[in-house]
């Protein structure tokens, strides 16, 4: 549905773009024909011969506006990302052969050009596309390049430069353009993202707050029937193990529903680390899983909250030992990246994930496991963000999956 939607909005964009592109065009395409050769034909060299009656003479014309019901035709098909091209190409070739038709094996002067050439290059950001503009810039620079060649003609010159300089305007605009539609879409990502988890953080504190007591209750009767008869039912130890998953889903509510204040503090990655591994060790050992840690030092402190990123590594590591349902390799890699970030790398050898998927990594209660939730993820992207993190994931189906954190590391402990 997200993407349905971003290709209807790219479709409605490009289709007003397009038509705001036609209207120009022919506008001022016609303005400048009827005033530059007709209704001052004293201007045009040699006292005023129509354009008409040169080059290619009225079959100019003829492809020029015939390349409109061409548009409606790829408008009504739903395609009018082409057009745009179609235009661009039909241009330059046309106005190529028409040139070379004038002045090849005369000794007439170069006086060539249209207002419409300038058109095509300043309107060309407007479509916040790289490849057309690059089209556009190159195709006049070198259609008069061509041209010169061919007739020998230096007069080429001077419009190659006044292009150039054009393209390098377009340029900056098309630059400015590309940060402002990042900057945008990524301050409505955010917005959108703020908006989900006010929702769900308020939603959340209710559920969570419901939940949790008798939850508890639940809990205390399993152990208690479980003590009272050890040996009756072998089906206790795997309720209380779903209690306490259910338990650690309502954790996850509660901390969208009440963040806990970050107090930060120097703590020593590896103790996080070994601590991690110490309450993930039985799970490991239940899946077949055995985790390799490099700890490539010395490794300055970290300036942070060790209790929350304790969560996030016992949520990740936790992941890639879920993901090896028949057992496999955790590799934890740490080590310092140019002196400035501290790099954490959990990789595994599991099912890995597919690449449609990873952008929505992190999204409420978007997961790829069975019985997953996705709060997890998106629990522990907001701790490391809030300690001027990043989380980036990699992963292969077949594969496995490579998880990096990225933590800032202290200015007084950075090498100068």
């Amino acid at each position: 549905m997200k993407e349905d939607n971003i290709v209807h909005k790219l479709f409605y964009e490009e289709t007003k773009a397009t038509n705001l592109f036609l209207w120009l065009f022919y506008i001022f395409y016609i303005a400048f024909e009827l005033i530059y050769y007709y209704l001052f034909p004293n201007l045009y060299r040699d006292g005023g011969i129509s354009k008409y009656k040169e080059g290619l003479g009225i079959w100019y014309y003829f492809f020029i506006f015939g390349l409109f019901p061409l548009a409606i035709y790829y408008f009504k098909k739903g395609n009018p990302y082409i057009i745009k091209y179609l235009y661009i190409y039909t241009f330059i070739v046309i106005d190529t052969v028409h040139n070379l038709i004038i002045y090849l094996g005369t000794d007439k002067q170069f006086a060539a050009g249209s207002i419409v050439e300038v058109v095509f290059i300043l309107f060309s950001p407007i479509f916040v596309n790289k490849k057309y503009y690059w089209t556009v810039s190159l195709g006049m620079v070198l259609k008069y390049g061509l041209i010169g060649f061919i007739i020998h003609d230096v007069q080429v010159v001077a419009p190659m430069i006044i292009y150039m300089i054009l393209s390098a305007i377009a340029l900056i605009i098309l630059i400015r353009f590309k940060s402002y539609l990042h900057s945008l879409t990524k301050a409505h990502e955010e917005l959108r993202r703020k908006e989900k988890l006010a929702v769900i953080g308020q939603m959340a504190a209710a559920i969570a707050h419901e939940i949790r007591n008798p939850l508890s209750s639940l809990k205390g009767f399993t152990q208690l029937q479980q003590e009272r008869y050890p040996n009756t039912n072998d089906f206790y130890p795997i309720m209380i193990q779903e209690i306490d998953r259910i338990n650690s889903i309502v954790e996850d509510l509660m901390t969208l529903g009440k963040p806990k204040e970050i107090k930060f503090s120097k703590a020593s990655i590896e103790e996080i680390i070994a601590y991690t591994l110490s309450i993930t060790q039985q799970e490991a050992e239940r899946q077949g899983v055995s985790v390799e840690t490099t700890m490539t030092g010395p490794l300055p402190p970290l300036d942070c909250d060790s209790k929350q990123l304790k969560q996030v590594f016992i949520n990740l590591i936790k992941n890639a030992i879920e993901s090896m349902s028949e057992g496999g390799k955790v590799k934890v890699n740490v080590k310092v990246l140019d002196g400035t970030k501290m790099n954490i790398s959990i990789q595994d050898e599991g099912s890995g994930i597919d690449e449609e998927s990873i952008p929505n990594l992190g999204e409420p209660f978007f997961t790829t496991k069975a019985d997953g939730t996705g709060l997890g993820l998106m629990v522990s992207n907001q701790i490391i963000q809030d300690h001027q993190g990043k989380i980036t994931i990699k992963s292969s189906l077949g594969k496995g999956t490579t998880v990096n954190v990225m933590l800032p590391i202290s200015q007084i402990y950075r090498k100068n």
